[in-house]
């Protein structure tokens, strides 16, 4: 059996990344929601859609002057920044989980054939 799986980091890093994917995947949804919501002009003094805003408020905040809204018709607007913090939290979460990798125990031989893989990749 290879020793990188059992190790006594795989088990911690494997909830760790587990966490991240969670948290990650609770965000979008969130934000994904409010992107709808104001595509399909959804009323904000609405229960649902005040709740979704409120919530969902201080995930969008960094990006809202990033971009201008696009108004589509009246009431219905395509939230470009909400697109982009999806994103951005996205690559986050990846760089989260790559710098958990970095913490799992690989053998020699396994560095040795990801560092050639590294400095002679295929074609």
């Amino acid at each position: 059996m290879n020793s990188s799986y059992t190790s006594s980091s795989t088990k911690p890093i494997y909830h760790g990344t587990q966490i991240v994917w969670y948290i990650l995947g609770f965000v979008e949804i969130l934000l994904a929601f409010r992107f709808l919501l104001k595509l399909f002009g959804a009323n904000p003094a609405a229960g649902f859609s005040s709740f979704i805003y409120g919530i969902t408020y201080v995930f969008a905040t960094p990006f809202l002057s990033v971009f201008q809204s696009s108004q589509i018709a009246t009431g219905n607007i395509f939230e470009w920044t909400t697109l982009l913090a999806m994103l951005v939290y996205w690559v986050i979460a990846m760089g989260i989980i790559k710098l958990f990798l970095m913490g799992k125990t690989v053998s020699t031989p396994e560095a040795a054939v990801k560092l050639d893989n590294l400095e002679n990749p295929k074609e």
